[in-house]
């Protein structure tokens, strides 16, 4: 576990050695790192997905993935919560010398909680379409690489955050079809109050 640990802190030394040397990338790392702009763009997203679709099965489909996306949020939240209250993680810039792109937060690095709720959230957009699902991911992906890139995160802690998101998004696709009718009244009932 300990040679897994240095390499996984070597990957990471590696990457924000460049922190300052690519300043084009620095400007766009310091946006998709920020604690707003990729949550919002999913958000969005999602809150697109709810609105939108060719007839009623497509839409239907749209906002049970929704549902998904947002149950899985709140599990994938919990997750990271109680991992956390038993194992901590210093981040990279308690035991190295890093160039930070972003605050120093005060919470385990392991795993990563933005990873774990974009990819929840990824996958619930995933199940409802597939397109939509990839171009997210893809953001997904870079708001976790530009955290490890920008000295927030080991590789790991974004890795096992990505893997508690889909695995927790895939467990609520199964409750959710284990406790029907009751996602189809919620979505008639969003229906009839106008809001879906």
């Amino acid at each position: 576990m300990e040679a897994v640990l240095r390499a996984d802190a070597a990957i990471a030394l590696w990457l924000n050695q460049w922190v300052g040397h690519l300043p084009a990338w620095d400007g766009v790392a310091k946006v998709l790192i920020s604690d707003y702009f990729v949550p919002s763009l999913l958000s969005l997203g999602l809150l697109g997905m709810w609105f939108v679709g060719r007839d009623v099965t497509e839409r239907d489909t749209h906002q049970r993935a929704v549902l998904r996306a947002m149950i899985a949020l709140g599990f994938a939240n919990l997750a990271v919560l109680i991992i956390n209250q038993h194992y901590f993680r210093p981040r990279p810039f308690v035991d190295y010398e890093v160039v930070l792109l972003f605050y120093r937060p005060t919470d385990s690095s392991f795993p990563a909680n933005p990873a774990a709720v974009a990819f929840a959230m990824v996958s619930g957009m995933w199940e409802g379409n597939r397109k939509v699902g990839l171009l997210f991911a893809l953001f997904a992906f870079l708001w976790s690489a530009t955290r490890v890139y920008g000295g927030v995160f080991y590789p790991l802690d974004a890795l096992a955050g990505a893997a508690i998101g889909i695995t927790i998004s895939y467990l609520v696709a199964l409750g959710l079809r284990l406790i029907e009718p009751l996602p189809t009244i919620v979505l008639r009932l969003a229906a009839m109050l106008h809001l879906a």
